[in-house]
């Protein structure tokens, strides 16, 4: 058999093409065909591989090619006066250069003149986070004036329409700068940030000042928040009710701040909303706590030029001034006084009908029946506050459901001895809850078996009990205190985390702890420290929350507080 190379092949194709034309055989047609054969032999370049190509025709042809390579290196004719492309780096992305070039980048705070606060740290990332903390919760409602719900409203209003822009377009501005946005807030301080590409900081900087110091708070957007809390009360999990009882219970509901409720759990509470509150009520709460008080408002960003984010500060914020107390009418921030308690919360029936759209999700979460205990540690400035997340990591806790891995917490306490003990627990889980003046450290549990809740109750009482009565374990102490040191460093590594962080501690504290010194304060924690935490926080009578349609067999508040007693005498 004769084999046939690739280029015989070619110029077989070639001349048989040639020969078969119907164009006249001239002298020099029969010169170019030959010429063509001939190149076919000889030609090597990918360019013409079928070798149909004479040398001047493949010349002519590359070099129309140059010149359209040449035109296409310039922008559109639209942009043509922008010039080319350029590849200088612009000055507000930082180097990438090895990691080892680089500073660990530090925490930068700055003071303006009015009092207002601005902190940030690099992260030599093309992502920033941009946003504003300050000293606005629910806490400072009036009661006596019908101001229930209104932060929590403001938290559903957020980056609605103020003077510049309309609503739309905060949402596109936002999308055109690769940008999102979030707001949150809670009885003591209230959060708002952007999340977007780092080119367009001063951008955002400009639109959410905009957001925060003119809003409109338009009567359209009030309808549209109060008709989402309607569907936030019918649908509220049962462990935001299970905190909102706690807090109630502790702090002796209303008479005091932080006794206050946060959320409109029920659909009466948003009906008062729609009947007490106008654009005209929002404005007057945000300006007297939040436009006239720059000295508890902090401008945070991750991912920023400190120097940046300071000129952006001055030049949107710098314009407030600080009123006093009395004059702007602020609310006065009053020490709360911890009194433990006990509430009880049978949820109403789940709504029937397709527009419920979860409501088998929200009947099965209904049949749960959900117990927490707590007793009361120090707030937010108590030397006993890292031991209390030490012993919070201990405790751990999750779902009967979760799956194991690092990090999942399996090892944990009410894992091993609550979850893997006793079927009929679905889940059991330690909790805090701080404020500026006290605290909350309990555990929490759900049952399906409704027959089981004072079973419930006596197991969470129990552990919580024995934290007073026995000391816990080396291996136990250091496991958690590692936990706890690897679970602050991973949050860390979000941007929007460390954001909050930066912001929060400087608006709590004055200053941000940084991470070498808190992992310090965690490994000091010792089985002592644990043991005596315990014993303080049970000389104070326990708070005990309940949610569930059968409430029946949860023992009194004076039981559990005999249990305890008996403990520690």
């Amino acid at each position: 058999m004769s084999r046939t190379t690739a280029k015989e092949a070619l110029a077989q194709e070639a001349a048989s093409a040639s020969a078969s034309a119907s164009a006249p055989t001239t002298t020099d047609n029969n010169n170019k065909a030959a010429t063509s054969t001939a190149a076919v032999s000889d030609n090597d370049d990918p360019f013409d591989d079928r070798g149909m190509l004479s040398a001047i025709e493949r010349d002519r042809i590359r070099q129309e090619q140059r010149t359209s390579l040449v035109e296409t290196r310039h922008l559109s004719q639209a942009q043509t006066a922008l010039g080319p492309i350029s590849t200088i780096v612009p000055s507000l992305i930082p180097p990438n250069v090895p990691s080892d070039e680089l500073r660990a980048p530090p925490t930068e705070l700055t003071t303006l003149s009015n009092g207002l606060r601005v902190v940030s740290q690099e992260t030599y990332g093309q992502v920033s986070t941009v946003g504003v903390c300050c000293q606005v919760g629910s806490r400072q409602e009036r009661q006596d004036q019908n101001e229930q719900g209104v932060v929590n409203l403001l938290e559903m209003v957020a980056f609605g329409a103020t003077d510049q822009y309309t609503g739309q377009q905060v949402t596109e501005s936002l999308l055109s700068w690769g940008g999102t946005r979030f707001g949150t807030t809670g009885r003591e301080q209230s959060l708002y940030c952007i999340d977007l590409l780092r080119p367009n900081v001063d951008k955002a900087v400009g639109l959410l000042a905009s957001c925060l110091l003119e809003p409109k708070f338009l009567q359209e957007e009030l309808d549209e928040a109060t008709q989402a809390l309607s569907f936030q009360a019918l649908e509220m999990p049962t462990e935001l009710s299970l905190g909102e009882a706690l807090q109630s219970a502790a702090y002796g509901g209303s008479t005091q701040q932080l006794g206050q409720p946060h959320f409109c759990s029920n659909l009466a509470s948003v009906e008062a909303i729609r009947e007490q509150i106008s654009p005209a009520d929002l404005h007057a709460f945000w300006h007297r706590q939040f436009l006239s008080n720059p000295e508890q408002i902090v401008v945070g960003g991750a991912g920023v030029s400190h120097e940046q984010l300071v000129a952006l500060a001055e030049r949107h914020f710098g314009h407030l001034e600080q009123v006093d107390d009395v004059t702007a009418g602020r609310t006065v921030i009053t020490d709360s006084v911890y009194r433990g308690g006990q509430e009880l919360v049978i949820p109403p029936p789940v709504p029937r009908g397709e527009d419920i759209m979860n409501g088998a999700a929200m009947e099965e979460d209904n049949q749960l029946t959900r117990v927490a205990l707590a007793l009361e540690v120090g707030g937010w400035h108590s030397p006993d506050l890292v031991s209390v997340c030490v012993l919070q990591t201990l405790l751990g806790g999750g779902n009967a459901f979760s799956a194991g891995g690092p990090g999942k917490g399996m090892y944990s306490r009410l894992y091993r001895q609550v979850l893997n003990q006793y079927h009929w627990a679905e889940s059991t889980e330690a909790f805090t809850a701080f404020a500026n003046e006290s605290g909350l450290v309990g555990i929490s549990g759900s049952i399906k078996d409704q027959s089981k809740t004072r079973d419930m109750t006596i197991v969470l009482a129990d552990h919580l009990g024995r934290l007073a009565v026995e000391p816990v374990s080396d291996e136990e102490l250091d496991r958690a205190r590692n936990m706890l040191k690897c679970n602050v460093l991973i949050q860390l590594e979000s941007r929007l985390v460390l954001f909050e962080d930066l912001a929060r501690q400087v608006l709590t504290y004055g200053m941000r702890e940084d991470m070498h010194t808190t992992c310090a304060r965690i490994e000091a924690v010792t089985k002592s420290d644990v043991q005596q935490l315990a014993i303080k926080a049970l000389q104070k009578p326990p708070t005990v929350a309940a949610v569930g349609a059968d409430l029946s067999g949860m023992p009194s508040h004076d039981e559990i507080a005999g249990w305890f007693r008996g403990m520690v005498n």
